[in-house]
């Protein structure tokens, strides 16, 4: 049977960036189950689940238009230093997390810091760059 729109899935995934580099995997966890197609998957994923059989394996490349997009400059936020909390200290690369429209959490990185303000990235940190997945698919339920 071939996964397809609406099945409930599970596989196992190592995501590595063009460098070789891994950012994630579940070898060593339980598979990740989702349901194909229903948008909470990053859409070059989800795609290329479609039409797998169990025990399938593939690896795929996903631009980064069909994973996480382009990284955007409107997602840089510059903060004057008196606006940041007392007690923390900004240095580059330390991760916070704003309370976004809507009150959903947004981390953020500081990328810059100077006498007067920070910037803050919230662009997700896999904007911008092409994903290499290899995918095994565990179960169709």
């Amino acid at each position: 049977m071939q996964a397809k729109k609406g099945d409930a899935v599970a596989v196992h995934y190592t995501g590595r960036l063009e460098d070789g580099s891994i950012f994630d995997s579940s070898v060593s966890r339980s598979p990740l189950s989702f349901t194909l197609g229903d948008g909470n998957m990053i859409k070059g994923f989800d795609a290329a689940v479609y039409g797998m059989v169990i025990g399938d394996k593939k690896t795929v490349t996903i631009p980064a238009a069909e994973a996480y997009g382009e990284r955007r400059q409107e997602m840089m936020i510059d903060v004057p230093l008196t606006q940041v909390p007392p007690d923390i200290t900004p240095e580059i690369g330390l991760q916070l997390v704003l309370q976004g429209g809507g009150g959903q959490p947004m981390p953020v990185t500081v990328v810059f810091v100077d006498e007067e303000k920070i910037t803050l990235d919230a662009n997700h940190e896999l904007a911008g760059k092409d994903l290499i997945f290899d995918i095994e698919l565990v179960a169709i339920n």
